[in-house]
């Protein structure tokens, strides 16, 4: 196994949410893989309040021991697969938050998206991609979109295409390349 680790960021806490069910669906066929290592990373698990940091995160100073911890399981990756909801044609507030919080944790990584909602979820993904960009964080161009009209039975039920099955595999295959090239560059 590579010595690659990915990130995969269920980015709601919303009582009820789909998101659980589709970070799992990553998570099982990423972890099929051998080139990387993959972790499930809950927002739930890591609770944060609002952004409460009086210094900016590219200065890399944090007060909080809840920012401190945040900051070291973030470290630890070498590249991020984020699970979104779209909810008003953006990312979660939860989300948004958890990755203000942070700056060089994300810098010279690389990143994937994963997205649902009435449309799939594309505009919160278009969100992320200017959010990544910011943080010098490349993101591939592989994304999956499921759509809760016709990848969940019910709104709720998550029962997506086999398709998404190659879909998915291209999104790790890029994702992967990118991580191991940026690590290369960090360790220069």
């Amino acid at each position: 196994m590579s010595n690659l680790k990915i990130a995969v960021i269920l980015g709601s806490t919303r009582p009820g949410r789909n998101g659980e069910a589709v970070a799992n669906w990553v998570l099982t066929r990423a972890k099929e893989r051998a080139d990387a290592e993959y972790e499930l990373i809950d927002l739930l698990d890591h609770p944060l309040p609002h952004l409460d940091e009086t210094v900016p995160a590219s200065r890399g100073v944090y007060a909080g021991e809840h920012t401190k911890a945040w900051s070291a399981k973030i470290k630890e990756f070498d590249g991020y697969i984020f699970v979104t909801p779209e909810y008003n044609h953006s990312i979660s507030g939860v989300l948004k938050n958890a990755i203000d919080y942070l700056y060089s944790e994300w810098n010279n990584k690389a990143a994937a998206f994963v997205s649902y909602g009435s449309l799939g979820g594309t505009r919160a993904i278009e969100h992320l991609r200017a959010i990544s960009s910011e943080l010098q964080l490349a993101h591939v161009r592989q994304q999956l979109s499921f759509s809760l009209l016709t990848d969940f039975e019910n709104f709720s039920v998550f029962k997506p295409s086999p398709m998404y099955d190659n879909q998915a595999s291209v999104l790790f295959d890029q994702l992967e390349s990118w991580a191991g090239a940026l690590k290369s560059v960090r360790e220069s």
